[in-house]
């Protein structure tokens, strides 16, 4: 449960909201390794020392954007899944799902590409756990949808799907928003045969 709107922890889950998407902004433009925990600060409008009131390292910040996109996209797809609504339903929903997140998280997916490396081993390998349960949970729909593929090949065009979808923060700035949102759907439906 979020803290209560006025609270001293309101103020404090909001600052430490505040450095994470100045983090996640600058991670995305200029790289982990050339981001300083003052910049961070700075882009939050705080000192680079009073960071340390809300993470203990920039390690720590960019393990908690990536482990915590990847168990957003954990959560939602096993969410998704878990409402039991025919095969075709649930894909959709899931290609849906992973869209929404492509198209308003394009610098979450930068860093990810970019920077996964750069996380200390044991939220690395969470990362990579979550994101193997994530494809998992989808190949398993695929087949449902797909009877006539074994998990390998299920596994192949979850894959391969979510490399088109997260190919989005190369294309969002160069096209209007809306043809790559209609575009992108259209085209990840289309390979998963559902549209």
């Amino acid at each position: 449960m979020p803290p209560a709107p006025g609270t001293r922890e309101a103020a404090k889950a909001e600052r430490r909201q505040q450095l994470l998407d100045s983090a996640k902004g600058l991670f995305a433009r200029n790289g982990f390794r050339s981001v300083r925990l003052s910049d961070i600060g700075q882009g939050a409008g705080v000192s680079g020392p009073a960071v340390y009131r809300h993470f203990e390292s920039k390690e720590a910040v960019l393990s908690e954007l990536l482990v915590g996109i990847s168990e957003y996209l954990h959560d939602g797809g096993t969410r998704i899944i878990g409402e039991g609504a025919p095969p075709r339903e649930t894909l959709t929903a899931l290609v849906d799902f992973h869209a929404d997140f492509a198209l308003s998280e394009p610098d979450l997916i930068r860093i990810q590409d970019r920077d996964l490396h750069a996380l200390p081993e044991a939220e690395r390998r969470s990362v990579r756990r979550l994101q193997r349960q994530y494809v998992t949970a989808w190949a398993r729909v695929v087949r449902d949808v797909h009877p006539e593929l074994d998990e390998d090949a299920a596994t192949v065009r979850v894959h391969a799907l979510f490399g088109m979808v997260n190919s989005t923060p190369h294309l969002s700035r160069r096209l209007p928003a809306e043809v790559v949102e209609t575009q992108l759907r259209t085209a990840a439906r289309a390979a998963l045969g559902l549209g």
